[in-house]
């Protein structure tokens, strides 16, 4: 059978779990926070540990490599491919720095996030199971609409995000075969509505996994997908510098002639988004950490997750990057796979790209488990005595047991994929929607929520070297931010001269 959420309680019958549908009570009670002294009466004794958390929730049992894997979902993604057309407008120089740069405050803000799971105690304090909860046990105010706000908009627009990468990488499967069909005397145009379409229907069946926990083997695959395609792409970067003798490039990026120095300006400021886009992982940090079990205390397994999983990804990014940018220079493409063409090897392009396409599968549903959590959450809580809303139906399901459907989930997390799959065709800029995506969720939620919770949690007073010293960071990031957005705003607007809605074609 199928486990359900942690909310829910378990039953033991015979040495095996079971669950019925009057612990639905349950859930309506217990999507509702709880004080010190409920938690206490809900695990009255010791022995309630073998099934049950500190807060009442089934036993979590996530790992440091659970955790890794998530975040290497998270991290790499289709945004790898536009680094090193990122480094191509920064230059050997910049752009290896600011790469370096953007590693170093994302581990630095991820560990002083983690630390916000717990409020107080860091081993014993209440837990906070969202990005939402951290601001609110830290800040309060308006600022927990704010970073509600932010952060699932910005869930959104990576789904969306990952629509259309999914569907490039599909497409370029089928014009490679069909060039090599046609020995090269078809140009092989294509519609990508279709793809997006097939990819939209495969998420609204992997959509209906409950929770963000039973979602970890997902993870798995798709971080290995993820070293997969990667290494393809290092891979034939070596090669084509190999063949080329040589490395190209400059030190300071695609050079004023090729491009005109305002087109310079914005491509810089645009490189900043996408590398910002390819670091991003902390909206959903503590929706990872609520995963892992304890002992040892989460925020110091969830900082050797960070850690690990940052230095591995800083590590193939600037491989990717730069190899892709020594091989191309100038000309380095928006997609790394894409700038290879149809030529051989072929067949390892389309590995590489069935690796993406698995991988985004899974990535698409590691960030948007939040978000399905944080409406279905908030709907119990409104329409407590809806069935509708509440009710689960068992349906038996051949060589794998009983499946827990629940309508509300089944007809809205269906309208949500449906509704990104259509925004996707409706704007198929891939390299400007990375962009904008990673300069709209960069500063408020990977520095300036995680510095903010922090000073307040250690009651950090003002004008000390330490405030000081996260102030700075924190105003930087904001200017970068800004010129990433605005990068990346300009070159939408250039794409939009030659868009027509539904017509896009490669």
């Amino acid at each position: 059978m199928l486990p359900r959420s942690r909310t829910l309680p378990c039953r033991i019958h015979h040495g095996s779990m079971d669950e019925s549908r009057e612990t639905r009570h349950y859930l309506q009670v217990e999507v509702q926070p709880k004080s010190e002294s409920e938690t206490v009466a809900i695990n009255p004794q010791p022995g309630y540990s073998k099934c049950f958390d500190d807060d009442g929730r089934l036993k979590r049992t996530g790992t440091v490599w659970t955790a890794t894997s998530h975040i290497i979902t998270a991290v790499i993604g289709s945004g790898v491919l536009s680094l090193a057309w990122a480094i191509a407008q920064l230059g050997w120089v910049a752009g290896p720095t600011v790469m370096i740069l953007f590693a170093i405050v994302n581990l630095y803000s991820s560990n002083l996030l983690s630390q916000c799971y717990r409020s107080g105690d860091p081993v014993t304090g209440k837990r906070n199971y969202t990005y939402m909860d951290a601001v609110k046990a830290n800040l309060g105010g308006r600022r927990v609409q704010l970073c509600g706000w932010i952060q699932y908009l910005n869930l959104f627009g990576v789904a969306i995000g990952y629509t259309i990468a999914a569907s490039v990488s599909m497409m370029a499967i089928k014009r490679s075969n069909c060039f090599h069909k046609s020995g090269g005397k078809d140009p092989c145009h294509m519609s990508s509505n279709g793809y997006m379409i097939t990819f939209g229907i495969i998420e609204v069946l992997f959509s209906q996994i409950p929770d963000f926990d039973q979602v970890w083997w997902l993870s798995i695959v798709a971080a290995i997908m993820s070293f997969t395609y990667s290494g393809v792409g290092l891979s034939l970067g070596v090669a084509k510098v190999a063949e080329n003798a040589s490395f190209k490039g400059s030190l300071m990026g695609i050079s004023i002639g090729t491009v005109t120095a305002t087109q310079k300006l914005w491509r810089s400021m645009q490189a900043l988004g996408a590398i910002a886009f390819a670091y991003s992982f902390s909206i959903i940090l503590i929706e990872i950490q609520d995963t892992i079990k304890s002992p040892p205390a989460e925020h110091k397994t969830m900082k050797r997750a960070t850690t690990m999983s940052i230095i591995l990804t800083t590590v193939f990014y600037l491989l990717c990057g730069c190899m892709g940018y020594a091989a191309f220079g100038d000309k380095a493409p928006g997609n790394l796979l894409t700038g290879f063409g149809f030529y051989n090897p072929y067949w390892l392009l389309d590995i590489a790209n069935v690796a993406i396409v698995v991988h985004l599968v899974g990535a698409y549903q590691v960030y948007c488990q939040p978000l399905f959590a944080f409406v279905e959450k908030r709907s119990a809580e409104r329409w407590s005595k809806s069935d509708f809303i509440n009710e689960e139906y068992s349906i038996p399901i051949p060589f794998y047991g009983a499946y827990e459907l629940n309508l509300f989930r089944l007809i809205w997390r269906t309208l949500f994929v449906g509704l990104t799959t259509v925004i996707a065709m409706l704007m198929p800029f891939f390299n400007d929607v990375v962009g904008i995506l990673g300069a709209f969720g960069f500063w408020p939620l990977t520095v300036y929520f995680p510095i903010e919770m922090y000073i307040a949690q250690k009651k950090m007073g003002r004008w000390t070297g330490r405030w000081l010293g996260l102030q700075i960071l924190s105003v930087t990031c904001l200017f970068v931010s800004i010129a990433a957005a605005c990068g990346s705003v300009a070159g939408v607007v250039l794409d939009l001269k030659s868009y027509k809605p539904f017509k896009t074609s490669y």
